[in-house]
């Protein structure tokens, strides 16, 4: 039984670490067209000669 128990940690661990992850992480924005446009828009100003 006590075998058994040294497995645990690493699962309970790996449980926690996950359940944490999932917490702490960044939201993700649902705006993905805004940042495709403001990617074109930085394209097209970089391809612009300098003046």
């Amino acid at each position: 039984m006590h075998a058994l128990a040294w497995l645990l940690i690493p699962l309970v661990t790996g449980i926690g670490a996950s359940v944490w992850g999932w917490c702490a992480g960044r939201p993700r924005r649902s705006d993905v067209w805004t940042d495709v446009e403001r990617y074109d828009r930085l394209r097209a100003a970089f391809t612009r000669p300098a003046p």
